[in-house]
């Protein structure tokens, strides 16, 4: 078989790309349904969209284990400089400051930073003595990396991105080694905090997300309408679904944002309760492969950029599994590789990108690269 396959093509990562594949065209028929039974304007761009990014993936690959490293400080200090850039000259949209308009493209800076604070800190970690592990070497500066583009990220505003740094930013100080201790006292402290921050640090409209998180039936027609609406398509799909194209919640616009936040929703209506299971496998696959790739990795460098990749992609399924289905409040995190969205598409195929590429590395290290 080996033979009559070319090589480029064997060497493939199929046991990640297959399932990638598999969940990208069902996530255009998804799209296609949400727009009434039409490829346009979500599902034709979508795929669209996804075949760019692949490429983008493939030649990720081609980048060398040292060059990445090198080049993460200043990858972090440019996107540090746009986020900046974001608050001086940036363009609203939906009543947030997130973009730059470069003319050809909108750029969200933000949406970059969610893979790239995986980089500087597994590069980071890597370069730090491991006796430094236990003391505040390891605390501070990694705590400082991580707090300045959350800050920056927060007043735009986008709670939802910011969570996500500073979820991706704690996994990689996890399976770096700092001590259990240091996340439990932090955990206790954010408990504490959590009132303060509700009442002086939200906007109004993020304190209405989390009130109605808790009781969304108060407000059904108001504030709770996204939840109320979700979780009635979700429901309503009972075991089998109604069938492809069949959905009444999207089609009769009952449903907000049935084809970016609330596509899971859309397709549980349609494809029922084995539909969603089929699609949580499928993320499981690929994660379980994302996994491999960083337990098979020959250094700590290579390591902590793999497990800090996976974990973005999971935070992007957790939270919006959790937000569709009442679980947690709604802040705007698309689900990967099936809602409509260029920013969503481009993050988590950089996530792909980089453990296609670490892939790569651990086919071609010798095993006596360790540091």
């Amino acid at each position: 078989m080996n033979s009559v396959i070319p090589a480029p093509i064997a060497r493939q990562p199929w046991a990640m790309l297959l399932p990638l594949i598999a969940l990208v065209g069902f996530g255009a028929m998804v799209l296609f349904s949400a727009a009434g039974g039409s490829w346009e304007p979500f599902a034709t761009s979508h795929l669209l969209r996804f075949l760019i990014f692949l490429v983008m993936a493939w030649v990720m690959t081609l980048f060398g284990r040292e060059f990445v490293r090198f080049a993460a400080y200043p990858l972090y200090a440019v996107l540090l400089i746009l986020l900046v850039a974001v608050e001086a000259i940036g363009f609203v949209g939906g009543g947030s400051q997130r973009w730059l308009d470069l003319g050809v493209v909108q750029l969200q800076p933000s949406e970059l930073m969610k893979p790239a604070i995986i980089l500087v800190l597994a590069r980071f970690y890597s370069g730090l003595p491991p006796s430094m592990t236990m003391s505040w070497r390891a605390l501070v500066p990694a705590g400082v990396l991580i707090a300045i583009p959350m800050g920056l990220v927060l007043l735009q505003p986008d709670l939802g991105t910011a969570l996500a740094i500073g979820f991706g930013g704690a996994t990689v100080m996890f399976l770096a080694g700092l001590p259990l201790r240091w996340f439990i006292t932090a955990g206790i402290g954010a408990l504490v905090a959590a009132p303060i921050a509700f009442f002086f640090g939200l906007h109004d409209y993020q304190q209405r997300r989390v009130t109605t998180f808790l009781d969304p039936e108060s407000d059904p027609l108001g504030a709770g309408y996204h939840i109320t609406q979700s979780k009635i398509a979700i429901g309503s799909g009972g075991l089998f679904g109604k069938g492809f194209n069949e959905g009444s919640q999207s089609h009769l616009n009952y449903l907000p944002e049935p084809h970016t936040d609330f596509v899971f929703a859309t397709m549980a209506e349609e494809w029922g309760l084995l539909g969603g299971l089929a699609v949580i496998l499928i993320y499981g696959l690929i994660m379980r492969w994302g996994l491999s790739v960083a337990r098979k990795s020959h250094d700590r460098f290579a390591r902590l950029l793999a497990s800090g990749m996976v974990a973005t992609m999971f935070f992007y399924v957790a939270i919006n599994l959790m937000m569709v289905m009442g679980l947690a409040p709604v802040v705007g995190i698309p689900l990967p590789f099936m809602s409509h969205g260029g920013s969503s598409m481009m993050t988590n195929m950089i996530c792909i990108g980089t453990l296609m590429m670490v892939n790569r590395w651990n086919s071609r290290a010798p095993r006596s690269q360790l540091s």
